[in-house]
């Protein structure tokens, strides 16, 4: 924006420094043309009239140089534009690959969320509702996560090893007894890699 803001600035500043050099050089003209028509006879005035056409010649030259310098700053502009420009597209298409590859990653979730969920409802169907809801309760405390692995006398949930009194209890409760780690309360699902 500041690019273009400076470019279309120094195109009004080329304009205006061109027409000045106009008027210059069309007041230059007419003297020239009044000197060269005869209709001046006067010395004194003829001789205002070569001063004062040198003045606008310097004039001229002294405008036409201001051109010159106004031109290049607006062609560096212009080259700052297109290349402002080019980066700003090359960013807008990363963006839109970026927002693609979202959205089908996104669609992919909503997709396994979808089956995911499907599965979860049938197996709470298995489950009895005691412990069903035991278990809702527990996850929505422990930040999604309800029960937890019991893997070599450590809790997966909290990460924190059971005491043995914990564990003398656990490996002494029956196969289908609900065992809670005694750290975070999370359900502790037993395996054979539970270190029992």
């Amino acid at each position: 924006m500041a690019a273009q803001t400076e470019e279309s600035d120094t195109a009004r500043e080329q304009t205006k420094a061109e027409q000045d050099v106009d008027q210059v050089r069309q007041r230059a003209a007419r003297d020239q043309k009044r000197l060269d028509s005869g209709a001046v006879t006067s010395p004194k005035d003829l001789e205002n009239l070569q001063h004062e056409i040198a003045s606008l010649a310097k004039r001229q030259s002294d405008l036409e140089d201001v051109v010159l310098e106004v031109m290049e700053r607006r062609e560096s502009a212009q080259e700052r534009v297109t290349e402002l420009t080019g980066r700003v597209e090359s960013l807008q298409a990363k963006i839109g690959d970026a927002t693609a590859r979202r959205d089908a990653a996104a669609g992919e979730i909503d997709a396994e969320m979808a089956t995911v969920t499907k599965e979860r409802g049938v197996i709470a169907g298995t489950i009895p509702a005691d412990l069903l809801k035991l278990y809702d309760k527990l996850r929505e405390q422990q930040g999604g996560v309800g029960a937890a692995r019991l893997y070599q006398r450590r809790c997966d949930g909290c990460r924190q090893e059971l005491a043995i009194t914990e564990l003398n209890e656990v490996r002494s409760a029956a196969p289908d007894t609900v065992v809670r780690c005694e750290n975070c309360r999370r359900i502790l699902v037993r395996t054979p890699e539970s270190g029992l």
